[in-house]
């Protein structure tokens, strides 16, 4: 297939890599001049895959109608701000391809999930599907093996993304439940903040155990109310995603937190992260939707506070601790 990648950043970069291998016709579009060069002419992108070689045969280009130019394939991988303005551009180019998602997120002010955005701007009828699940780019650049789901309203695009992007170190699931998927992908990020903020204070373990728990039980009360299934939360969007974001020296949220925890302020951790840093922008949206939806997110409220209202991060963390006895089950 021809496939046309929107974005050159590590993770549309390290996924028109591994699209490449599976032996597709990969072009990455990017307003970035400096970073199509860099792909097309010296095969790296050290700024955010250092070490990687990217395949001679992967090219780049800032010419988007190029880049669409008879794809059967639009992978949107640009932050969460940018899915309306991205939909919007590309839909002049679109015949019947599948438009693939692979950002996490609500949107800024709407609070709406990234597939009803791109409904919104993408023509009427278009295929449409997400990818998400456990998966720092860093390692799928280097082929250590990654598991994920691709979840579609539409049967025919999901077996066939699926099966696209599947090879011997990328596993696909297929997963029907849109609602879940991008709750699960969305919330996380947000507790993965908080995993950070609480390494960053010096906690150990036990926090970080009991923070994942109780932030799992955040995101399935909301995703479950919002209308996604259970079995999302427990699986490789759920779950799964959580787990390696809170944990892992990749993700951007986690670094962003504990700068945070080492106290240095919101602007300061994201500039410092020089990425962006996604907990942070769905902080409000998240804990909105939970006013909005009746569900209790005590986590996210407390992270808000220390984000945007400069609350000491060590008071936050007394103050959940502190919380009146609850029933877990």
């Amino acid at each position: 297939m021809k496939i046309c990648i929107i974005g050159s950043g590590s993770w549309g970069t390290a996924l028109g890599k591994l699209l490449f291998e599976n032996n597709n016709e990969v072009i990455i579009w990017s307003r970035n001049e400096e970073e199509v060069n860099s792909i097309n002419l010296e095969h790296k992108l050290e700024r955010y895959l250092p070490g990687v070689d990217i395949p001679e045969g992967l090219k780049a280009t800032n010419d988007l109608e190029e880049a669409m130019k008879d794809s059967q394939i639009v992978v949107l991988a640009v932050p969460s701000v940018a899915i309306r303005e991205c939909s919007r551009n590309i839909s002049k180019y679109l015949t019947d391809q599948i438009v693939v998602n692979v950002a996490k997120g609500f949107e800024k002010g709407t609070k709406k999930r990234l597939s009803e955005v791109m409904r919104e701007e993408l023509p009427k009828g278009q295929k449409i599907a997400i990818l998400s699940g456990p998966s720092h780019a860093e390692e799928v650049a280097r082929r250590l093996p990654t598991v994920v789901a691709v979840c579609s309203n539409d049967e025919e695009a999901r077996n066939i993304v699926c099966s696209v992007f599947m090879n011997e170190y990328f596993r696909v699931y297929s997963n029907s439940d849109m609602v879940g998927v991008e709750v699960g992908g969305a919330v996380k990020n947000v507790i993965a903040l908080c995993a950070g903020v609480s390494d960053g204070l010096g906690f150990g373990d036990n926090a970080k155990a009991g923070l994942i728990t109780r932030g799992l039980a955040e995101i399935m009360r909301l995703g479950m109310a919002m209308g996604g299934k259970i079995e999302s939360f427990y699986g490789l969007t759920g779950i799964g995603d959580l787990v390696v974001t809170c944990a892992s020296k990749h993700s951007r949220n986690h670094r962003a937190g504990e700068y945070i925890g080492q106290g240095l302020s919101m602007e300061e951790a994201v500039e410092k992260v020089n990425m962006v840093v996604e907990g942070i922008n769905a902080a409000k949206a998240v804990r909105d939707l939970g006013k909005e939806y009746g569900v209790e997110m005590p986590i996210t409220e407390q992270a808000c506070n220390v984000l945007f209202e400069g609350k000491d991060p060590k008071t936050a963390v007394l103050e959940l601790m502190g919380r009146d006895r609850k029933k877990e089950i």
